[in-house]
């Protein structure tokens, strides 16, 4: 039993920590009651205590202290979404309370702990009670408490989690959707299973076995040059077409390669394949949908730089790569630095477009489904020659992570409070690049954000009784301002009724963007419906090519 915890425990407590919610993720994500597909919490949480996992284990830290400081760093640049933000706030007002220290003892690692709940009360804008929040800073207190009574860490921790686990049960009777749907909180829940996951490292328990997503990364050590029997190591992922059926495909790949692994779910299926013709692979793939991702590897080359002793090759060093052969070719010149740069983060080639028909320098993919982390887009803002970097997020769950850059770079950074992609156009449209001053072109692009209610067409993702509807996974759903609109086992009568919603409005113009899952000729006849049901408004039907989302309407 542990009556001090050192860096190298803090470490292990870490480790712990994320093997509990990668085990754990899918029956936290089963929490979010809001039936959309979303980027759940339990994803985005294991994603970004997985940055800290990455980091420590380049490192054997002695001091407490240290072990804290990389933990709370790699947390914040890899945060995703606001549940991955508030859970690298509460680490990292930890760390700043152990700054100094070697180790901790029971009261010092409790104090650190209420520290870090107050970080995250302080950084959030309108924090809300029956949320991770309040299962934190009642955990927090429980420990705090304990150690002053004279507990050690592992008795300070069994208080803190008992604390919490009342306070999870709790947030349901708070939070009226929680208990309309008779849940608890998604993220409070996640932040529970941190602390059993420190309790089991303290115990001096084995980090469990948590059985890996496929990878894709061919096991060198176990080969010899001649056991490689296909050479390209092939990874990719695809959303299908609707309905589509993969097992011709799997029989396809079975003929040109082995060691072929396929996972698949509603939305989208990957593969790992050993092959020689990965090209094939590939273009074989597009029969059943859109290709997303590849990842092909010379598993050849790879195991003769093993045997050699050299770093392996990898598509992981490929940007570093081509800028290297970039800056052999092109010496890079100075870039003049513009006031300001402009940075959007969508999903969709069209949606893209447009952004960058309207001015943006910069594009982050992501969206409701796919929350980036603070990382990539700190890395698109310091790609933008410009003093000022204006983020245009256009999803509330990306917000907080895109603030979070402001203390990462030299860089100015202002988070326009784009909660929706037409939020999002609307400012970029409204932005004076001449304005005088930052101060001058945020109140102009924030001001008019009012002026746009956006609405959209998407699927149930999961079977919900949720606001008055009765929800199957599948069904049709409208959203208007993020909020349930309506459902229906038709495209038709639910555009039919967003429609006459606009005219309520007394909408003067109207955008409708259309995703990829969706035809021309389905979003002209959409148009039409708009056309019929609003002949004052202006409207306009334009190739958005988001995912998940059949239809995102601006109604202004």
């Amino acid at each position: 039993m542990s009556e001090q915890i050192t860096g190298a425990l803090f470490k292990e407590m870490i480790l712990h920590s994320a093997a509990a919610l990668s085990a754990k993720k899918e029956a936290i994500n089963d929490l979010n009651v809001f039936p959309v597909p979303d980027g759940d919490t339990g994803t985005n949480m294991s994603m970004t205590i997985a940055a800290a996992v990455t980091e420590l284990e380049k490192s054997a830290p002695y001091r407490l202290d240290e072990a804290a400081s990389v933990t709370a760093s790699a947390l914040l640049r890899g945060a995703r979404g606001n549940s991955g933000v508030i859970l690298s706030l509460l680490f990292r007002g930890l760390a700043r309370s152990l700054k100094g220290a070697e180790s901790a003892d029971a009261a010092v690692f409790a104090a650190a702990m209420q520290e870090g709940v107050s970080a995250a009360y302080k950084a959030v804008m309108k924090p809300a009670e029956g949320t991770v929040l309040t299962v934190s800073r009642l955990a927090a207190k429980r420990a705090v408490d304990a150690a002053a009574a004279g507990a050690d860490p592992e008795a300070m921790l069994v208080q803190a989690l008992e604390e919490g686990r009342t306070a999870l049960a709790e947030t349901t009777e708070i939070n009226p959707v929680l208990k309309k749907a008779g849940v608890v909180d998604a993220g409070g829940k996640g932040y529970l299973l941190i602390l059993e996951g420190m309790l089991a490292a303290v115990r001096g328990e084995p980090v469990p076995e948590v059985e890996p997503e496929t990878r894709g990364k061919a096991d060198f050590a176990a080969l010899t040059d001649e056991e490689i029997t296909f050479t390209y190591d092939t990874v990719f992922i695809v959303r299908k077409k609707p309905g589509a059926a993969i097992e011709p495909f799997r029989a396809f790949l079975s003929s040109i390669g082995d060691s072929l692994v396929i996972g698949e779910d509603d939305e989208a299926f990957k593969v790992h394949v050993h092959t020689d013709i990965p090209g094939d692979a590939l273009n074989e793939a597009r029969k059943y949908g859109t290709l997303e991702l590849a990842k092909i590897e010379n598993m050849r080359l790879q195991y003769e730089d093993m045997a050699a002793g050299r770093k392996t090759r990898s598509t992981d060093d490929l940007d570093a790569v081509e800028a290297e052969l970039e800056a052999m070719e092109h010496p890079a010149e100075p870039v003049e630095q513009k006031p300001y740069g402009f940075l959007a983060v969508c999903a969709g080639e069209g949606l893209e477009a447009i952004f960058r028909d309207l001015g943006a320098d910069g594009i982050v993919s992501g969206g409701q489904t796919m929350n980036p982390s603070t990382e990539s887009i700190l890395a698109a803002v310091e790609q933008i020659p410009a003093e000022t970097v204006f983020i245009l997020p256009n999803n509330g769950n990306i917000i907080l992570a895109a603030q979070q850059c402001a203390d990462l770079t030299e860089k100015r950074v202002v988070v326009i409070p784009t909660k929706t992609v037409p939020q999002g156009i609307t400012a970029l449209m409204n932005a004076d690049f001449d304005a005088p001053d930052p101060e001058t072109l945020t109140a102009g692009m924030t001001e008019c954000l009012g002026s746009v209610t956006t609405a959209a067409i998407t699927y149930a993702a999961r079977d919900s009784d949720y606001d008055g509807f009765s929800i199957h996974a599948g069904d049709y759903l409208a959203l208007e301002e993020g909020k349930l609109f309506g459902s229906d086992s038709t495209l038709d009568s639910l555009l039919d009724r967003i429609a006459h919603a606009a005219a309520a409005l007394r909408a003067s113009f109207i955008s409708l963007y259309f995703g990829e899952d969706v035809d021309e000729p389905s979003a002209k006849a959409a148009g039409k419906i708009f056309e019929t049901a609003c002949p004052d408004a202006e409207v306009a039907v334009l190739y958005g090519g988001q995912p998940v989302y059949y239809y995102m309407i601006s109604i202004e």
